[in-house]
């Protein structure tokens, strides 16, 4: 009895959750011509049409796109770093570069995109250049994203077994080639899935981005600006693409470590 009774309860939690997930993809295929949210006109690919000729719209995902991926790139190859210096740190020492570390993720979002904002505004002033753009949001999204990757890193060096590595250096392997033949492919898949998580919250931030982002325009930004008039029906097709888009590359993933860690038990065998 218990059991079906925390089945149904888990059920209800991701009808929950993902209903209205499932109510945007269903609209997105609606024949209407008022744009109407509520009402089932038919099915059609025709919103799909025009967000691909709606040029003001792919340029805020060409842009959102863009500030996603390089933000992810540079944030794992930062965090990845700071977790092995922090992983090889003393108790104290480490304990303080936790709490800093964690310190970005409970700070209230407004408060970050504030201080962010006034920062940029102080070193263009200083330094001069050009006003608040692409380079500031990159930035921005380079700072919230890296305590993220920094706590997907470092269970897997913990994981690890510390001599590896010294192991690899004592048979005659140089430290940057010990690195990237012993400790990488062992901490690959908190690598991976940290790049994955900063990619996805890069794409999803509205409030940071709304106060770094100066001229330029992201897809949060653009549809929090279509909101003051009628949000379209294209972007529900957009978010059917971008949803379906990141569900593939999270079940690409979760295979490929599955099958990792299937192999991983048939060697040990």
């Amino acid at each position: 009895m218990s059991k079906a009774i925390s089945r149904i309860y888990t059920a209800l939690v991701f009808l929950f959750l993902y209903a209205p997930i499932l109510v945007l993809i269903v609209f997105s295929f609606n024949d209407t011509e008022t744009a109407s949210r509520t009402v089932w006109s038919g099915f059609s690919f025709k919103w799909y049409e025009k967000l691909f000729e709606d040029r003001l719209i792919l340029e805020a995902l060409r842009n959102t796109l863009l500030i996603a991926a390089v933000a992810a790139l540079a944030s794992t190859a930062l965090g990845t770093v700071a977790a092995i210096g922090i992983n090889s740190m003393k108790r104290l020492p480490k304990r303080i570069m936790m709490n800093i570390t964690n310190f970005p993720m409970v700070n209230p979002e407004i408060v970050t995109g504030v201080s962010l904002m006034l920062l940029f505004v102080f070193a263009v002033n200083l330094f001069g250049g050009r006003s608040l753009g692409m380079g500031s949001l990159i930035a921005a999204h380079i700072t919230f994203c890296l305590p993220y990757v920094i706590l997907s890193v470092l269970p897997k060096l913990r994981q690890m077994d510390p001599n590896l590595y010294e192991a690899a250096q004592d048979l005659g392997c140089p430290p940057v080639q010990a690195f990237f033949k012993v400790v990488l492919p062992e901490i690959l898949p908190g690598v991976v899935t940290g790049m994955i998580m900063a990619f996805t919250l890069s794409i999803d931030d509205f409030v940071i981005s709304y106060f770094t982002s100066g001229t330029t325009q992201t897809l949060p930004i653009y549809i929090y600006s279509m909101t003051r008039k009628r949000v379209s029906p294209e972007i529900n097709a957009l978010s059917t693409v971008l949803f379906v888009v990141v569900m593939g590359l999270l079940i690409v993933v979760n295979t490929r470590q599955a099958k990792a860690q299937k192999a991983g038990k048939e060697g040990d065998a």
